[in-house]
């Protein structure tokens, strides 16, 4: 019963309007080949987004957890999105294999901030995790870590 209490205490739900969410499925960023990603794409799709950073020890702390979220409802139609906060390409695909991040890795460039704070994080802290669901609602929103059970409370929010 804590666990639960502490992750609804974690977990902030969002209102039900798609508002929050538009400014990302509009961007447009840089994938690891150094190519233009459109996240249209993955508009109606169950999301778990994530912003993160090489730096930032807590982002490498979750990286193992989001792999496997991954794993386990990919064929549920869910898809984890990993959002750098870094400039150079090079650095974050050596990172990204380094680590073994098998879900797709785009780098935010000059717009990390501004989407960050478009889908709540006026602290601009990270890692940042954003939950989606397939009409486009954000449903859960946390800024800091994120323990397995409380991405499993996420992904179970955005899937059906």
């Amino acid at each position: 019963m804590k666990w639960l209490l502490a992750l609804l205490v974690c977990l902030i739900t969002l209102p039900a309007t798609a508002e929050e969410s538009a400014s990302l499925f509009t961007a447009t960023l840089t994938g690891l080949d150094d190519k233009p990603v459109a996240l249209a794409q993955w508009q109606g799709k169950p999301l778990i987004v994530n912003f993160w950073a090489r730096w930032c020890g807590p982002c490498r702390t979750e990286i193992p957890e989001l792999i496997k979220l991954r794993r386990d409802n990919k064929s549920k139609g869910m898809e984890v999105l990993g959002i750098a906060i870094e400039d150079q390409t090079e650095p974050v695909r050596d990172f990204a294999k380094a680590y073994e991040m098998d879900y797709p890795i785009l780098l935010a460039k000059d717009q990390g901030f501004a989407l960050m704070k478009a889908l709540g994080n006026t602290k601009m802290g990270l890692p940042f995790t954003v939950a989606i669901d397939r009409r486009g609602k954000v449903v859960v929103v946390k800024m800091g870590a994120m323990k397995a059970e409380e991405l499993a409370a996420a992904a179970r929010a955005v899937l059906p």
